[in-house]
C-alpha cells in the first residue's frame, strides 16, 4: 500500500480532531507510521498556519489553500473549513486530481452540492464525507440487523439530536450562526448528522413536514459586549419524515437542549422487532425480537463495544470512543483510495442529506408536506 500524504485545509476545533485520527490510524491497524502524513496545513492566517505546523508536525504551512493543491506530494485534501468555504475548495481539489474528504455538512445548499458531486465524478477522485457517527460499532451492527431483516417490515422510526450549546442568551455571535457563513443552524450543524443516521440505516427520504425556529433572536456581537446582532438561522427543528418506501417518522433537532451533553438517540420499529442505539452508551445496541415470544420478551443490550475489523489496538473488548469513530471513517476513505473502491459517506450521500434539509427549510418556511426534489 502507498503511503498517503494529506493536506489539511484548516485547523480550528474540527481540524485538530481530524489530525490526531489519523495520527492514530496506524496504531490501530498495525501500519507503518509514515503510511498516512498530513504533509502540509493551511489556514487563513500565516501565523496560524504555522502553529498548525507545529503542533502536527509538519514541516509545510501555508494561508492559500491553493499552495496545497499544486503539491505534486499531496494526495488528499481534508477539509475542515467552515461550510461556505466546502464549494469551492472541493471544485478546485477536483478539478487538481485531489482525493478529497470533507466535513459535514456537505455545502450551503443543494445546488453547491450538485455540483461538487458531479465535479468529483468527472474528475475520478475518491471524496467522502465526514458522517462519523456511522462508524460506531453499535451503529455497523445495527446496519448489518437491518439488512438481515431483523426489524421486518418497518413502522416508524424516531430520531433525535440535542445538544445545550446555545441556550444562553449571553452566548456571543460566532460563524455558525451566521447564515452568509453556515448556510443553516441546528439543522445543518446537528441535524445532518441524525439525518444520515436515519438514511443510512433505513433509505432514501421522500419528503418532509417541518418546523425551524429561532429562540434567541439577537445575540452580542462579542463576549461582553452590549451590541447585539440579530440570529438568522434555526436553534430548533423539529421534523415529520415520511421515507421512499412509505415509513413516517419524527426527527427532533436542538442546540437548546438544556442538560444535554451530546444527545443522540435513534429508535426503528418494525413488525419483527425493534433497534434503539443512545450516543450514551456507544459500545451497545439495544433490540427488541418480537420472535422471542411473549415470555422473553424485552429490550436487551447486545455488545458491539470496539469490533472494527481488522483492528490491532484497543482489543475488541474496549469501548468505542469519539475519536475512534473519527479515525475509523478517516481509515475507510484511505482503504477506498489504497482499494479503488468507492467510498462511503459519499458526496451523493451527503448531496441527498442536503436534499432534505433543503425540504425542510422549505416547508417550515411556507408550511405543509414538501417533497424532495430529485
Amino acid at each position: 500500500m502507498p503511503n498517503i500524504k494529506i493536506g489539511l485545509i484548516g485547523y480550528g476545533g474540527i481540524g485538530r480532531v481530524h489530525a490526531a485520527a489519523y495520527r492514530a490510524i496506524p496504531f490501530h491497524y498495525g501500519l507503518p507510521a509514515d503510511s498516512i502524513q498530513i504533509s502540509a496545513v493551511a489556514t487563513t492566517r500565516e501565523s496560524t498556519a504555522r502553529a498548525a505546523a507545529d503542533e502536527i508536525g509538519c514541516d509545510e504551512y501555508s494561508a492559500d489553500y491553493r499552495d496545497l493543491l499544486a503539491r505534486d506530494d499531496i494526495d488528499a485534501i481534508d477539509i475542515c473549513t467552515p461550510n461556505n468555504s466546502h464549494h469551492e475548495i472541493a471544485l478546485a481539489a477536483a478539478a487538481a486530481g485531489k482525493h478529497i474528504y470533507c466535513e459535514k455538512p456537505l455545502a450551503m445548499n443543494e445546488s453547491e452540492a450538485f455540483e461538487m458531486a458531479e465535479a468529483v465524478r468527472a474528475a475520478g477522485v475518491k471524496a467522502q464525507l465526514t458522517f462519523n457517527f456511522r462508524f460506531f460499532p453499535a451503529l455497523t451492527l445495527a446496519r448489518q440487523l437491518m439488512a438481515e431483516g431483523f426489524c421486518g417490515r418497518a413502522f416508524s422510526f424516531r430520531g433525535r439530536y440535542h445538544r445545550s450549546s446555545y441556550i444562553s442568551a449571553d452566548k456571543a455571535m460566532s460563524w455558525r450562526l451566521q447564515r452568509e457563513i453556515t448556510g443553516g443552524g441546528a439543522l445543518f450543524d446537528l441535524g445532518s448528522h441524525i439525518l444520515d443516521l436515519l438514511y443510512y440505516l433505513l433509505g432514501d427520504f421522500a419528503a418532509v413536514n417541518a418546523t425551524l425556529d429561532t429562540l434567541i433572536k439577537q445575540r452580542p456581537i462579542a463576549a461582553g459586549q452590549g451590541e447585539t446582532a440579530p440570529v438568522e438561522v434555526d436553534d430548533i427543528a423539529l421534523l415529520q419524515a415520511r421515507l421512499a418506501d412509505g415509513t413516517l417518522g419524527t426527527v427532533e433537532i436542538s442546540r437548546m437542549g438544556t442538560g444535554a451533553t451530546n444527545d443522540v438517540l435513534l429508535e426503528i420499529f418494525g413488525d419483527k422487532g425493534a433497534i434503539r442505539f443512545d450516543l450514551a452508551e456507544p459500545a451497545w445496541l439495544q433490540v427488541y425480537d418480537v420472535r422471542e415470544g411473549d415470555r422473553v420478551r424485552g429490550f436487551r443490550k447486545v455488545e458491539a463495544v470496539g469490533r472494527y475489523a481488522g483492528q490491532r489496538a484497543p482489543d475488541w473488548s474496549m469501548p468505542p470512543g469519539f475519536m475512534r469513530a473519527h479515525a475509523e471513517c478517516q481509515y475507510q476513505f484511505i482503504r477506498a483510495i489504497w482499494d479503488d473502491n468507492s467510498p462511503e459517506p459519499s458526496f451523493v450521500d451527503g448531496l441527498h442529506i442536503q436534499r432534505i434539509m433543503a425540504a425542510a427549510e422549505l416547508s417550515s418556511a411556507r408550511g405543509g408536506w414538501v417533497d424532495l426534489a430529485g
